[in-house]
């Protein structure tokens, strides 16, 4: 399975990538987690969909001082990476 995946929301600054990159990699999925421009982190993810969903519903509270509002979904192609990072 892979998603692509836009979160809103204060997620900019308050190490939201840095803990995706942890979480998915405890999950075991492959992707990618970047900040964009308009102050919301898109996120590439790639794996089993039980951890799928699981990532998805631990991303809607994030790190601690994360206030997410929503998280905008759409199917992607499989990009068939191996890891999971920062970009």
């Amino acid at each position: 399975m892979a998603i692509n995946l836009i979160v809103h929301g204060r997620v900019q600054g308050v190490f939201y990538r840095d803990w995706t990159v942890r979480t998915a990699r405890a999950l075991g999925l492959a992707g990618w987690v970047r900040n964009l421009a308009d102050g919301t982190v898109e996120a590439h993810l790639e794996g089993d969909a039980g951890a799928t969903r699981t990532m998805i519903a631990r991303m809607r509270d994030g790190p601690p001082r994360a206030e997410v509002t929503r998280i905008d979904q759409s199917p992607a192609e499989p990009q068939d990476l191996s890891a999971f990072g920062r970009r």
